[in-house]
């Protein structure tokens, strides 16, 4: 067969597998069947009979248990020791097959008085979300409190669908990129290769987060100690000086006067060291200019 003619049936065999990408996904939002006035009828439009509508109610229920939920909840609490509330809870997700994705704890200050707070991420299992919910909220005086949950069943069967389609895209390119002879058409179906095959690893890498956020319920908890209150100061209310007792005024004049002692001895035992340093020479100057001078004047008188 020419080259030319290969690289027009290689182009067709990709325009093609592009064309069936666009229509499988198209077809997935084709194939949901709607019900516009809501009636529960049967195939032919009749009316459904009792059993019938027993039935379907059976197989709502279990659509509903089939649903992929992912739950989350969130807790704000205020506990008299946050150490010990950070080690309950670390159980509680323990205990019910959970465990803790993540953990932050901040130490405030005030005068000389500390208290902790923080923040934990718990992880169980959805089938424990409700248990070990009530179980968090009994930790502590719970302050707020909310859950949510999320369907995410559509998106599944649409990351499903995208893949397998992908997957066969992968398939039928494997098999151009095999047969084919020419250079610039490998290098075109290995191109084309490669961007499948990428697309392929961020969709099942999109569908396993989805898949453990279904699995794995999430509960975060805000840890706060309470604050401690501010220390006393002076008000308005202290007695006047002449409204102290003679007893209690005695007592403190007399811690007074023993402040001031005390005060005056250690100034002067921080001041006798430079009195020695620079008094003697200045005093032994003072001494000797005085006996010159009672000397000079005694010389005088004589003559």
């Amino acid at each position: 067969m020419p080259t030319r003619n290969r690289r027009l049936l290689l182009a067709l065999a990709l325009a093609s597998l592009v064309v069936l990408a666009g229509c499988s996904g198209g077809s997935n939002d084709a194939a949901a069947p709607a019900n516009g006035d809501g009636a529960a009828t049967d195939g032919a439009g009749a009316p459904q009979n009792e059993d019938d509508r027993a039935g379907d109610e059976t197989r709502s229920a279990l659509d509903v248990r089939q649903r992929a939920l992912v739950r989350t909840g969130n807790v704000t609490l205020r506990v008299q020791s946050f150490d010990a509330a950070h080690d309950n809870l670390t159980e509680v997700a323990r205990s019910r097959g959970g465990f803790v994705s993540d953990s932050s704890e901040q130490v405030h200050q005030r005068e000389n008085r500390t208290w902790t707070s923080g923040t934990l991420v718990l992880r169980v299992p959805s089938e424990n979300f409700s248990t070990a919910f009530r179980r968090v909220e009994r930790e502590g005086n719970v302050t707020k409190s909310n859950t949510a949950t999320t369907d995410v069943t559509d998106r599944l069967v649409d990351l499903n669908a995208r893949l397998k389609n992908l997957r066969s895209q992968r398939e039928r390119l494997r098999a151009l990129y095999e047969n084919a002879s020419d250079t610039g058409a490998v290098l075109e179906v290995q191109k084309r290769l490669s961007t499948v095959q990428s697309d392929i690893e961020r969709l099942e890498a999109k569908k396993q987060s989805l898949e453990r956020r279904v699995a794995y319920s999430t509960i975060t908890v805000e840890l706060a100690e309470p604050k401690p209150d501010p220390e006393p100061t002076a008000t308005g209310d202290e007695r006047a000086w002449y409204e102290t007792d003679v007893v209690a005024a005695f007592v403190d004049s007399a811690g007074g006067t023993l402040v001031v002692l005390r005060a005056l001895v250690v100034g002067g035992a921080y001041l006798l060291p430079y009195a020695v340093v620079f008094g003697v020479p200045v005093a032994g100057t003072v001494v000797l200019w005085r006996r010159r001078r009672t000397a000079t004047e005694a010389a005088t008188e004589e003559n």
